[in-house]
């Protein structure tokens, strides 16, 4: 089997992973296929690190829409407000996926230390146990220093995402009180058309009265 056709194979499992009944039964399946722990592990690092370098594109991109807000004419305000809108959202959801695949990372993570550490009594060559163990230790090691390496870049995205939101949101408050300074006109034209509507229906209350009175007048 290919080391592409591998990667797509799991890349497709690991799609369908939420819809495992447990975590144990998953595992159990991809060993069958001939996926250990540790092929998971290395295609989750894989996706994080692809849905991270997908978030900086979009960051990058979500940059370029600020920067446009700061020289937008007045009449441009609305379609400048969408485009920057629209790059904070694909932002936000690439966060998101960055997010979702530390998570991944570290669910196998945990499940294969978990897992490699257990078995270590299963040795009956001492020598081999120990070995064993070091190299379990080196490893944990090494994985220690990458997360952290990911959640400080993840951790990062926050204070970004928070300065987009806040332009975003201020862009849409300025649209807002726009629109409401925009009824002003509206409102005095609504204003004249009640007043035209109760002088008629008064006129016609008074055509109504008098009317009532011949009528009583008559009988």
């Amino acid at each position: 089997m290919t080391t592409l056709f591998r990667a797509g194979l799991i890349g497709a499992l690991l799609a369908t992973s939420t819809l495992a009944g447990c975590a144990s039964t998953y595992y159990g399946a991809m060993e069958q296929i001939g996926f250990e722990k540790r092929d998971l592990l290395v295609q989750r690092v894989t996706d994080a690190a692809v849905s991270q370098e997908n978030a900086k594109v979009e960051f990058a991109n979500a940059l370029e829409a600020f920067r446009a807000v700061v020289n937008v004419d007045a009449g441009e305000l609305e379609s400048t407000y969408d485009t920057l809108s629209d790059a904070y959202d694909r932002s936000e959801d690439k966060a998101d996926k960055v997010r979702a695949r530390i998570k991944d990372v570290k669910g196998v993570a945990r499940d294969l230390f978990r897992e490699w550490n257990a078995e270590l009594t299963e040795y009956s060559d001492v020598g081999l146990r120990r070995s064993s163990a070091q190299q379990l230790a080196a490893t944990e090691a090494r994985y220690d220093t990458l997360v952290a390496k990911m959640d400080k870049a993840a951790a990062s995205m926050d204070p970004v995402l928070a300065v987009f939101h806040d332009r975003v949101l201020y862009l849409k408050h300025n649209l807002n009180a726009r629109a409401i300074a925009s009824l002003g006109a509206e409102t005095a034209g609504l204003e004249a058309d009640v007043a035209d509507l109760i002088a008629e229906m008064e006129r016609s209350i008074a055509e109504a009265d008098a009317f009532i009175a011949e009528m009583r007048a008559g009988s």
